[in-house]
């Protein structure tokens, strides 16, 4: 059974950083991608950031280049994502996903496994 267990959500002040992690355990395939989903409040969820593990290509949303990075420990099968400069619009709950990564999809990463989520709340 695939499990993602995210951590490292909480409050913090617009103009702050964060780090979030996310063990993944559970699964056999070694072609994958792992990355970030989002979703605020009355809002639809969206991609925010993936990783093809085969070669370490990166998709980052437009909202968050430059701010968020992506990286990842092969040997702990953990995946991190480090936020800084953010802002009240990142306020939500953040999901880390596990799947493969299409060239041809926009947002590159497809997945068939979401985790429960960790919360991030920014104020201004």
């Amino acid at each position: 059974e695939v499990q993602l267990a995210e951590s490292g959500g909480g409050l913090v002040q617009a103009g702050g950083s964060l780090r979030l992690s996310c063990a993944a355990s559970g699964f056999t395939f070694d072609d994958y991608a792992i990355g970030w989903l989002r979703q605020a409040p009355g809002k639809e969820r969206e991609a925010v950031v993936c990783i093809n593990d085969s070669d370490g290509t990166r998709y980052y949303a437009d909202s968050v280049k430059g701010r968020f990075t992506i990286s990842n420990d092969n040997a702990r099968n953990t995946v991190y994502l480090e936020m800084n400069s953010l802002k009240v619009e990142d306020t939500a709950v953040y999901y880390c996903a596990l799947g493969r990564w299409y060239s041809d999809w926009p947002a590159k990463c497809l997945y068939d496994y979401v985790g429960q989520g960790t919360q991030v709340t920014v104020s201004s």
